[in-house]
């Protein structure tokens, strides 16, 4: 059966599409990444936040979550065994891709972009309270990176509450496919980064990558191939459900995004574990 651009589906595409254009224009204006850089550190949060969370999936426990001011990112844990490893490592730019596609699923279900954004300022600071300042604090982790942590979640949280209050629904719907967008093109952008690293003829850089080299005995090159694999499966399958309506397996009823505007890169992240 062939796939298309379903006819419900339309005003959401030309709303991800302006995104996507606009993400990349902005690569090619001087001194744009002023613009870019709260989503660059929007986008290390929910990186970080994904090794977290697969550390407390698997049994372990996170002493604290950093974020520098260049955008990286440096997240604590204890360390398992190699399966929670290997999930831990793999959870940084994969969480960040799924996040991404998880914002667009949203977006094709037609649910209210304000939402969205009160749920993603949640999430942000949920990781900054609890690992940027209450953990670190329990536990005497000390990382010049804190307190720009505590201070760059707060205001990202403040930012998207704000978005969701005080923006029109065009402006709203358009902010959460922009976020959506910086998220998946930020991922590959950074799994694309981590490749070069992983080759023999790079410097010695600590990536999740390197990561998961010593753990797992496997070359670091193997990992990022197969972690870029996996992040463009997930876009295609992501991708191929926005834009088809098979066998109506979406129904929207009220549709929030119907009015479309007109118009409206980043670092590596590292996960490091705490013995």
């Amino acid at each position: 059966m062939k796939y298309g651009i379903s006819r419900d589906a339309r005003p959401q595409a030309t709303l991800l599409l302006t995104a996507a254009i606009i993400s990349i224009v902005l690569w090619f204006i001087p001194f744009a990444e002023i613009v870019t850089y709260p989503f660059r550190i929007f986008v290390t949060f929910i990186h970080e936040g994904g090794h977290a969370i697969a550390s407390l999936l698997t049994g372990n426990s996170v002493e604290s979550l950093s974020i520098a001011t260049n955008a990286s990112g440096e997240t604590y844990t204890s360390q398992g065994g190699r399966l929670s490893q290997i999930f831990v490592a793999s959870a940084g730019y994969l969480g960040s891709m799924a996040f991404g596609a998880f914002l667009l699923v949203l977006i094709r279900k037609a649910i209210a972009a304000r939402f969205v954004l009160v749920g993603s300022a949640a999430l942000v600071f949920t990781l900054t309270l609890v690992y940027g300042l209450i953990k670190p604090a329990m536990s005497g982790v000390v990382s010049s990176a804190l307190p720009f942590t505590i201070l760059a979640g707060t205001v990202l949280s403040l930012g998207l509450i704000a978005i969701a209050k005080f923006a029109t629904a065009r402006v709203a719907s358009f902010f959460v496919s922009f976020l959506a967008v910086q998220c998946v093109l930020n991922a590959l952008l950074d799994l694309k980064t981590v490749f070069f690293l992983s080759t023999p003829f790079a410097p010695a850089v600590p990536t999740d990558a390197v990561n998961m080299a010593n753990a797992t005995g496997i070359p670091a090159l193997f990992w990022s191939i197969t972690w870029i694999a996996i992040a463009v499966g997930i876009l295609a399958v992501t991708m191929r459900l926005y834009v088809s309506s098979r066998n109506n397996q979406f129904q929207l009823g009220h549709q929030p995004f119907d009015q479309i505007p007109a118009v409206f890169p980043t670092t590596i992240h590292e996960s490091q574990s705490a013995r």
